[in-house]
């Protein structure tokens, strides 16, 4: 692992690494927007021949329920079982974050309140290149669904043969997708933002994928909304003397399997520097003063996944503000949070935790805000409205009131 002092050039690109923008990607990732846009279906069968090596016609992107129906035949029986242990899981931690719209009235006849309303149509992108996410699938539906949304629409790459992985179809069809299309890349987000014949509208794009599925997702920011735009995964390992070895290096290493992970361990150790400095791990090591140095650290770098491996947890906790998912203490792995815990894994990355949540019920509510007065009330504030319309030059504005009281 590379030792990165505080204040140097790396540590500053560390802290400002965001999700960095190749110009090849952003124009080629344009015109596959603008050829969907324009030519819809035709267009996303012509990008999945190209891209995927898969002829679809148009019905074929379209998962059947013949198709989801063999998938059962393909998994293995327990899968099914295990799957039901972690929905729960996922379903409690999304319990504690409904919301429900409100009003109150005071004396004076006014009545403020918020109405909360799910959001009608959204789309889950589940990445297939390297590896099918299965994991991708309950981390997104499931709050989606609690959450109240109408429709939801699950786009996927397909295999060489044309098929998506069973798994994913199966548990798809468990959460109760309302729609599945093996279709996946830029075109499967063009698709989603602006609707085809076949594959429907939706008001928002929820998941992760490569960097020409976050540009695109960039790019059709607006006509759509989207959850995040999501970088290479991450993981600020803080640790010190008393810390396992074995678990460290077993942690740092499992961002690895993602293609261009970032490991990045800081500590207030100067002998665990020594140690993981000669190991021959990608990363970087941080050497912090102390505790509170250690916070300040995390802090600028903002990281997707937090893990603390000291004796007490809580104290570095404590000064921790910007993190996407935070685990405590030596048995608390990043990939229980992955795959178990039930918060999802669709985190902020590239520092943008300094900004962003986790996927939450939030991404896929929309509030409206309720205002009412009565005549007596809205005597009472033309006095203060006189004062700010003059200062805005807006007299329409206010003539809007006095028209009450002619």
């Amino acid at each position: 692992m590379k030792l990165v002092k505080i204040c140097s050039k790396q540590f500053q690109k560390l802290c400002s690494r965001g999700y960095g923008r190749n110009r090849r990607v952003i124009n080629s990732v344009m015109k596959i927007i603008e050829d969907v846009r324009l030519y819809g279906d035709d267009a996303v069968i012509k990008y999945t021949r190209k891209f995927d090596k898969v002829k679809l016609a148009p019905k074929g992107m379209k998962v059947s329920e013949c198709e989801i129906s063999g998938a059962y035949q393909d998994i293995k029986s327990e899968f099914v079982t295990t799957l039901k242990i972690i929905i729960e899981n996922v379903q409690k931690f999304y319990k504690k974050q409904i919301k429900k719209s409100w009003k109150k009235k005071d004396s004076d006849g006014v009545v403020l309140g918020e109405k909360v309303t799910p959001l009608e149509k959204i789309g889950v992108y589940v990445p297939a290149g390297q590896v099918p996410l299965i994991s991708t699938v309950y981390m997104t539906v499931i709050p989606a669904k609690m959450a109240g949304v109408k429709k939801v629409i699950l786009v996927t790459p397909p295999d060489r043969s044309g098929f998506v992985d069973p798994h994913i179809l199966v548990v798809a069809d468990l959460l109760k997708v309302d729609e599945i299309y093996k279709v996946g890349g830029a075109q499967a987000i063009a698709a989603l933002a602006f609707g085809t014949k076949m594959i429907p509208r939706v008001d928002k794009i929820i998941g992760p994928g490569n960097a020409y599925v976050t540009e695109a997702k960039r790019q059709v920011f607006g006509y759509c909304g989207i959850d995040m735009l999501a970088g290479p995964t991450e993981v600020v390992i803080v640790a010190n003397q008393f810390a396992n070895l074995d678990y460290l290096k077993a942690d740092l290493e499992a961002q690895a399997e993602h293609a261009m992970g970032i490991s990045i361990m800081v500590t207030t150790s100067k002998k665990l520097a020594r140690i993981m400095k000669k190991d021959n791990l990608k990363g970087y090591i941080i050497l912090a003063k102390n505790v509170d140095e250690a916070g300040e650290i995390v802090n600028a770098l903002a990281p997707e996944h937090l893990q603390i491996l000291v004796n007490n947890p809580r104290n570095i906790l404590k000064k921790i503000t910007n993190a996407g998912a935070i685990f405590l203490g030596p048995y608390t792995p990043v990939s229980v949070g992955d795959y178990v815990a039930g918060p999802s894994h669709v985190l902020p990355t590239g520092g943008t935790a300094r900004f962003f949540s986790g996927l939450g019920l939030s991404d896929f509510l929309k509030s409206s805000h309720i205002i009412s007065y009565s005549k007596k009330a809205l005597e009472k504030v033309r006095e203060p409205m006189e004062k700010i319309a003059a200062i805005e030059g807006l007299q329409k504005h206010l003539d809007s009131v006095k028209v009450r009281f002619t």
